[in-house]
């Protein structure tokens, strides 16, 4: 067995956790099981328009694909749209034309009892985290696991994994309103990959951070795009993301880019693997 480098420690003991058992239809389970498909097209939007009511189109004719593993970087001014791609792929916002699939899973023809079950796949942090001041920071990341019928041991195994990922194990039982800014952004990312999605999107996650910070933030999320979990993170920290992602998007108004691929300055390899097929070995 492979031995586990230090840093991927608590995120094998997360994606390793007992999985709960939930009866599925074949749909509902194809959109579970994103991390153990085939090394091809995780994300693809085709010819994908969106607009509010009757107003303009704030994303005009976008088509890309993204592969499994990916790390990229969505970047653009304020109001360009890169909030609502990511809400697109996260399943929250519909499109007013064309396609995007998810694993080969076409959005608008998942049924709305489904849609649970690909938001589980897909880890979404938003600008505002939403987090619940009035509980732990373990009550917090617990909330997602609420309905997947797992047993409260192992949802308490698996939401501890979480929080030892981002450095927060000592914090279990602080209140968010006792923890910094980067310490409840790291909870909002705790929250989002307690259900060891195979997809992880991020929107401005380093916004309003100093620097160590920030660089501390996106070490969360190297490390994870590392074990092969699909990451996007849009933001106006160009130069730092350049450390990190290994593909550039660029949204303006009216006009999208695909910059293609480059070498990530932090030298971060490519994933050898996928979400689901994490190393075995030693455990934190």
């Amino acid at each position: 067995m492979r031995d586990i480098p230090r840093s991927q420690y608590a995120i094998h003991r997360l994606y390793n956790a007992p999985r709960c058992a939930i009866q599925l239809t074949s749909a509902q389970a194809d959109s579970v099981t994103i991390a153990h498909q085939p090394k091809n097209a995780m994300i693809e939007f085709q010819h994908v328009f969106k607009s509010y009511g009757h107003g303009r189109n704030i994303l005009s004719d976008i088509s890309f694909r993204v592969s499994a593993g990916e790390f990229v970087l969505v970047s653009g001014p304020s109001g360009a749209g890169k909030s609502t791609l990511l809400k697109m792929i996260g399943g929250l916002e519909p499109c007013t034309r064309g396609t995007i699939q998810v694993n080969g899973q076409r959005l608008d023809q998942i049924p709305a009892r489904a849609r649970p079950y690909l938001r589980r796949a897909v880890g979404v942090i938003l600008q505002d985290t939403h987090l619940l001041y009035d509980r732990s920071a373990i009550a917090n990341v617990l909330l997602p696991l609420a309905v997947t019928g797992l047993a409260p041991d192992q949802a308490q195994a698996r939401a501890r994994a979480a929080l030892d990922k981002v450095g927060l194990s000592a914090h279990e039982n602080a209140n968010p309103i006792e923890l910094s800014g980067g310490e409840q952004q790291r909870l909002a990312i705790a929250r989002a990959i307690v259900n060891r999605p195979a997809i992880l999107i991020a929107d401005e996650p380093t916004a309003n951070l100093d620097q160590a910070t920030a660089r501390r933030i996106m070490s969360v999320f190297r490390d994870f795009n590392r074990v092969g979990v699909t990451t996007l993170i849009a933001s106006h920290d160009e130069p730092l993301l350049a450390d990190y992602a290994s593909r550039t998007f660029r949204i303006e108004p009216g006009r999208f880019s695909d910059l293609g691929e480059h070498h990530a300055r932090s030298g971060s390899p490519k994933p050898s693997g996928h979400a689901g097929d994490l190393p075995t070995g030693r455990s934190a």
